[in-house]
């Protein structure tokens, strides 16, 4: 039996670095699987729509939808399930996130960046009205948490609080504070352990969200996720995983 179709949707983006990030994410995930059928799909701003792509598919073939999104929210749990839903042959694997290969990923760019241990770490997700993805961002910082020391506090982008900005102020007061009693024990500035506030973007690619993280404040702000292989090996055993579920038992 062929293998299900793999329908890739992503967020979506205006932003042509962005995109085509997302693009040579999808023809990764195609490269590490040969034969099988990859197709686009979006759930915002690009064409071609989710719905439009589970409403084209071939009579009779399976499908899997394998979200490119870091957590669970709204888009997971209503646009890919209401288009899923729509067709009987069709199901959704799990978003990409959260995983511990995110959170090593995630250390390598505050490495890249010359993040030290006395920098305090703001991890910006694009945020969800749904409380299940701030849950989901929550394990990712408790897992980035698990290699690097540095006080590390969520922050999002929309629809959740902290903002990446008031994140960004906490840890600033924090660090006044910090240094205020390193002085008054007649201990200064960064000798006494003061950092940087440093924003890890937890962002798949360039785009609207990734550009906010430069007006948030911080000192420094990391590289989204993108390009890496690890995110296309993490997709098809999102896909992987759904498939297996589906299939019958003996």
């Amino acid at each position: 039996m062929n293998s299900p179709i793999l329908i890739a949707c992503a967020h979506g983006t205006s932003s042509a670095a962005g995109a085509a990030e997302v693009n040579a994410l999808r023809a990764g995930i195609a490269a590490l699987r040969p034969g099988l059928d990859v197709r686009e799909a979006y759930v915002d701003v690009q064409d071609p729509e989710l719905p439009a792509v589970v409403a084209g598919l071939p009579a009779g073939e399976p499908a899997v939808v394998v979200p490119l999104l870091l957590s669970v929210g709204y888009h997971v749990k209503v646009d890919i399930a209401r288009a899923v839903k729509s067709r009987p042959d069709t199901l959704a694997a799990a978003p990409l996130g959260p995983d511990p290969r995110l959170a090593a990923l995630l250390d390598a760019r505050l490495r890249e960046a010359g993040v030290t241990d006395n920098d305090a770490v703001v991890l910006a997700a694009a945020g969800s009205s749904n409380p299940a993805a701030a849950r989901n961002v929550e394990e990712l910082a408790g897992q980035l948490r698990a290699l690097r020391p540095n006080r590390i506090v969520a922050g999002y982008g929309a629809s959740a609080k902290p903002s990446v900005p008031e994140a960004v102020a906490a840890l600033r007061e924090e660090a006044a504070l910090r240094g205020e009693a390193a002085l008054r024990e007649e201990a200064v500035g960064r000798e006494a352990g003061a950092g940087r506030v440093v924003i890890a973007s937890y962002l798949l690619a360039p785009g609207f969200f990734h550009d906010q993280l430069a007006k948030a404040g911080a000192d420094l702000v990391t590289a989204p996720l993108l390009p890496s292989p690890v995110l296309a090996g993490i997709a098809l055993e999102r896909y992987d995983a759904a498939v297996a579920a589906r299939a019958p038992r003996a």
